[in-house]
């Protein structure tokens, strides 16, 4: 298939059985164009010069494709959206390493997980808050099961910008300053039937904003000068973090970044793998960011009755 489907331009714009191949095509349908999805992962790879990247399922909801990226060198391991979806996951064998992207209260998913040896052994949940570890242990009294078999958690560390009283950027996790992660941690550390094994600062400030806008020039320069801000106090922020984390425990990982950040959270001493799954179907959102070109790799065709 060609770089860019016949249907978005020229006179075959709406023909989707030029792109597909197939007469009397049905629709709605969707098309994936194989050759870019490769070569945005090949891209995404590049960009992350050997840090391994991590799967983010939430914006690449195909199986098959999932699949795909992670037979792929640079790519290991999945950021899953919901519970339920990871031990799905774990279920059919996709991955051996999936990290929950967000804490969860479905009860029933924690009770399938504590219930699952190799889910358990699979699956890392997120948690920025006691709460989160009360409903698993919850859960786990309800099951008659014991603290031996620990259930893998990473911590949400908030990764937005501060300036005086500002925020800026997803504001993810009450956990922001070194001295409340390392008091999580301890807590996490201290609890029976907890492994905690890493860590989450997913800066969407700077990985899911436009940055080279047409039209937008003074815009477009605001932002890159806070993404310029936020990912310098993040580096200083992060350190500090990773330094007081090595007094109490040993991570496995620092997943950061998005498909839009790639490169410069990569660069980030404390950071062991980056997150990315937009950048492989590329979505509008990324057609205007100044450090890639990303090739759009998945289209739709709805019927149009005037």
């Amino acid at each position: 298939m060609e770089d860019r489907p016949a249907w978005l331009h020229g006179p075959a714009r709406r023909r989707p059985d030029a792109v597909t191949g197939l007469e009397d095509t049905a629709t709605p349908l969707v098309v994936v164009d194989l050759e870019a999805f490769d070569a945005n992962a090949a891209d995404l790879a590049r960009r992350a010069t050997g840090t391994p990247i991590r799967v983010a399922s939430k914006s690449l909801r195909v199986p098959a494709l999932l699949e795909r990226a992670l037979a792929r060198d640079g790519f290991s391991g999945v950021l899953a959206y919901a519970l339920r979806e990871a031990l799905w996951l774990c279920d059919q064998e996709i991955s051996d390493d999936v990290v929950l992207g967000y804490p969860t209260v479905d009860r029933g998913a924690l009770r399938r997980l504590l219930d699952d040896e190799r889910a358990l052994a699979t699956v890392t949940l997120m948690v920025d808050d006691p709460v989160h570890l009360d409903l698993v242990d919850e859960q786990r009294r309800g099951l008659g099961r014991s603290a031996d078999r620990p259930v893998r958690v990473a911590i949400d560390v908030d990764a937005g910008l501060r300036l005086g009283r500002s925020h800026v950027g997803p504001k993810r996790s009450p956990l922001h300053d070194p001295a409340e992660v390392l008091r999580f941690a301890r807590h996490v550390v201290d609890r029976p039937g907890f492994a905690l094994v890493g860590v989450m600062t997913y800066e969407g400030q700077v990985a899911g904003v436009p940055d080279d806008v047409p039209g937008q020039r003074a815009k477009s320069m605001v932002v890159r000068r806070l993404k310029s801000a936020s990912m310098t106090q993040l580096a200083d922020r992060r350190g500090a973090i990773a330094r007081a984390l090595s007094e109490v425990v040993d991570l496995e990982f620092w997943n950061g970044g998005g498909s839009g950040s790639v490169e410069a959270t990569a660069a980030d001493a404390a950071v062991t793998e980056v997150a990315a799954g937009s950048g492989l179907l590329v979505p509008t959102l990324f057609d205007h960011y100044e450090s890639f070109d990303p090739r759009p790799a998945a289209f739709y065709g709805l019927p149009v009755v005037r």
